[in-house]
């Protein structure tokens, strides 16, 4: 089992940045990526990014990129979603994930994340 504590949520105003925070615990080596997705009141869950513990390689989706950063922290197991410029559009929860499974970073779908937080509330006014 892999236990995910996310952190960092918050109100924020249009423009604004945020740092949200994934702390991993339990059997985190067999996690081999780690994705964040959100999901908006009344709508599906939507992927956002994802990145590779061992390589580093990231994926975000069209909607973030260029102003949403995923890295990650191996020694503390900790995953962070950088976040600027944010939008009212932004506003979710949001939720990481861990995989096991060994795929292109482009390729990962929610279905192969076995592992997920509770997430963390972002708010953006406008």
């Amino acid at each position: 089992q892999v236990q995910l504590v996310e952190s960092g949520g918050g109100l924020v105003q249009a423009g604004d940045s945020l740092r949200l925070s994934c702390a991993a615990s339990g059997r985190t080596f067999s996690s081999v990526a780690m994705g964040w997705f959100r999901q908006a009141p009344g709508k599906g869950r939507e992927f956002v990014a994802a990145i590779s513990w061992g390589s580093g390689n990231r994926y975000y989706a069209n909607s973030v990129k260029g102003r949403f950063t995923i890295s990650r922290d191996n020694a503390k197991n900790t995953v962070y979603l950088q976040m600027n410029s944010l939008k009212p559009e932004d506003t979710a929860v949001y939720h990481c994930a861990a995989t096991s499974f060994d795929r292109p970073i482009d390729a990962y779908t929610g279905a192969d994340f076995r592992f997920w937080g509770q997430g963390t509330r972002v708010t953006v006014s406008s």
